[in-house]
C-alpha cells in the first residue's frame, strides 16, 4: 500500500531506544573477541605456549561462538528474543570475571569457550531482533547499528589494553593491587556484561515473535508504538501472520528446499558469512599488536597503531550507516570487495619482499613500514563500511520470516568456524608461509567474493521482510 503524506510517522524515538538495547549485545561481541589481542604475547609467555597452542588459545572461544550462533536461532524461536538475551548476558559476565583468574591454559580456555557461546548467540539475537522492530525504510540504518556496536566493542577493548598496558608498563606488568596487566584486560568486560543483562529486562519482545507464538493482542501494542497508529498495527500484524506457519516450531529441516537440499536463500547466507571471514580481517583484530611487533615496532606502538585501527572501524561503519538505505547493499559490497583485494594485494607485496631477522620475522625497512600501516588501515576503511556492516543487515533481513532464526543461526554457525579456521591457521601461516603469501590468500578471498556479489546477491534495500521469499 503506498504511503500518503498524512499517514503516521514511525515513533523514530523509541525504536532507536530499543535497537541500542540490543545493540549493546554486539558491543560485547566486539569487545569479547578483540580483549585477546593485548593478551596474547601476555598469556604465551606466562603459560609458556608455541604457536600452535597459542592459536588454539585465541580461537577456540570462536567453535563456542559457532555453537552459540546455532543455539540461539531456535532458543530464541522457542523462549523468545529478550530471555536469550538476558542468558547471553550472563554468560558475558561468568567469562569476563573467569577469564582473568586462570590456573593453567585449559581453564583459560573453558572461560572464553563461555564468552564464545554469548558472543555466538548475541551475533544472532542482536540482528534478528533489530530487523524484526525496525521500519523497512530505516532498516539498513539501524541494523547497521548492529556493526557500530561491534566495532565500538572492539575499539574500547583496544583502548582499555593499551591505557591497562600504559598503566602496567606492559601487558605483562603489575597494574593495581599487584596483579597483573592482562587480568585486568578481560575484567573490564563485566561492567558492560552487566548494562546489556539490565538493558534487556526493559525492552519489548519482538512483534513476530509474538505473532509466532499466537500472542497478536502484545504484538498489536508494541507495533503501535513503532509504526505510530494502530491500525497500521493491526494491518501489519495480519501480514505478518500470513508469512509465518503458526501450526509447527520452526525448525533447521524448514531450510530444505523441495529437492531436500538447502534453499537457495540460505547457501547464500553460507556465503556471505564465509567470505567476510576469508578476507582475513580478524587477523588485523586478534593479532595486530603481535604482527607490528613482529615487523619492528615497540609493544606500545603496536597496541596504538592497534587502537587508531579501531577507531578507524568506527568511521568507516559510521559511512555505511548513512549510505547503506541510499545506495543499496550490493553496491557497498562490491566496492568493498575491489578495496580490500586491492589493499591485501599491498599488504602481500610489502611483505613478501621484506628481509627477514635472524629469528625469521620480516624487517620493514625505509618507506615499507608505513607503506604496509596504510595498506592495513585501507584494508580495514574497506572493510568498514563493506562487508563488515552490510553482512550483517543482509542476514538480518534476506530470510522468509518463517525459516529467520533457523536461517540466521545457520549462516551465523558458518560464519564462526570459518573465523575459527582463520583464526586458528593464520599463526602456522605466518611461521611457515610468511606474510607475503598469507595476505595472498586473504588478497584472493576479496576478489572472488566480488563475483560471488555480483551473480548471487539480490538487493533487499526499502523490502519489507514480509516481501523476503
Amino acid at each position: 500500500m503506498a504511503s500518503s503524506s498524512s499517514d503516521p510517522k514511525p515513533n523514530v524515538g523509541f525504536v532507536l531506544s530499543i535497537v541500542c538495547a540490543a545493540a549493546m549485545g554486539g558491543f560485547l561481541f566486539g569487545f569479547d573477541t578483540a580483549v585477546i589481542n593485548g593478551a596474547v604475547k601476555a598469556l604465551q609467555n606466562h603459560f609458556h605456549l608455541g604457536e600452535t597452542m597459542t592459536g588454539l588459545a585465541v580461537s577456540l572461544a570462536l567453535l563456542g561462538s559457532a555453537a552459540g550462533a546455532l543455539a540461539a536461532g531456535p532458543l530464541a524461536d522457542r523462549y523468545g528474543r529478550i530471555r536469550i538475551m538476558l542468558v547471553s548476558a550472563i554468560l558475558f559476565t561468568i567469562s569476563g570475571l573467569g577469564s582473568g583468574l586462570p590456573f593453567t591454559i585449559y581453564d583459560f580456555i573453558f572461560w572464553r569457550l563461555v564468552g564464545g557461546i554469548a558472543v555466538g548467540a548475541a551475533s544472532v539475537l542482536a540482528p534478528a531482533y533489530i530487523s524484526e522492530v525496525a521500519p523497512a525504510h530505516l532498516r539498513g540504518r539501524l541494523a547497521s547499528l548492529q556493526q557500530m556496536a561491534i566495532v565500538i566493542g572492539i575499539s574500547v577493548a583496544l583502548i582499555s589494553n593499551y591505557w591497562i598496558a600504559s598503566v602496567a608498563g606492559s601487558a605483562e606488568g603489575h597494574a593495581w593491587w599487584g596483579i597483573e596487566a592482562w587480568r585486568w584486560m578481560f575484567w573490564m568486560e563485566i561492567p558492560p556484561a552487566l548494562i546489556y543483562g539490565i538493558s534487556t529486562l526493559f525492552i519489548p519482545e519482538s512483534p513476530r515473535y509474538l505473532v509466532a507464538v499466537g500472542r497478536h493482542a502484545e504484538a498489536k501494542t508494541i507495533l503501535a508504538r513503532i509504526l505510530g497508529a494502530l491500525h497500521k498495527a493491526e494491518e501489519k500484524v495480519a501480514e505478518i501472520a500470513a508469512t509465518i506457519t503458526t501450526e509447527q516450531k520452526p525448525r533447521f529441516s524448514d531450510l530444505r528446499g523441495p529437492a531436500g537440499g538447502l534453499l537457495a536463500v540460505v547457501w547464500i547466507g553460507i556465503g556471505l558469512s564465509a567470505f567476510q571471514q576469508f578476507c582475513g580481517i580478524n587477523v588485523i583484530f586478534y593479532y595486530s599488536s603481535v604482527l607490528w611487533q613482529a615487523a619492528g615496532f615497540s609493544e606500545q606502538d603496536s597496541l596504538k597503531i592497534t587502537m587508531i585501527t579501531g577507531l578507524i572501524n568506527i568511521a568507516t561503519t559510521i559511512l555505511a550507516i548513512l549510505f547503506v538505505d541510499r545506495f543499496g547493499r550490493r553496491p557497498l559490497l562490491l566496492i568493498g570487495s575491489l578495496g580490500m583485494t586491492f589493499t591485501l594485494g599491498i599488504m602481500a607485496l610489502v611483505f613478501g619482499m621484506a628481509s627477514q631477522n635472524a629469528a625469521g620475522l620480516p624487517q620493514l625497512v625505509g618507506g615499507q613500514g608505513q607503506l604496509a600501516l596504510w595498506a592495513a588501515n585501507g584494508f580495514v576503511f574497506f572493510f568498514g563500511f563493506s562487508w563488515g556492516p552490510v553482512v550483517w543487515v543482509l542476514l538480518g533481513e534476506m530470510f522468509p520470516n518463517r525459516i529467520r532464526a533457523a536461517g540466521l543461526s545457520l549462516a551465523t554457525c558458518v560464519q564462526w568456524i570459518a573465523n575459527f579456521a582463520i583464526s586458528t591457521s593464520f599463526p602456522p601461516m605466518q611461521e611457515y608461509l610468511g606474510l607475503g603469501l598469507s595476505y595472498a590468500i586473504y588478497a584472493a578471498f576479496s576478489f572472488v567474493s566480488f563475483f560471488f556479489v555480483w551473480i548471487l546477491v539480490r538487493e533487499t534495500k526499502g523490502k519489507e521482510l514480509e516481501e523476503m521469499k
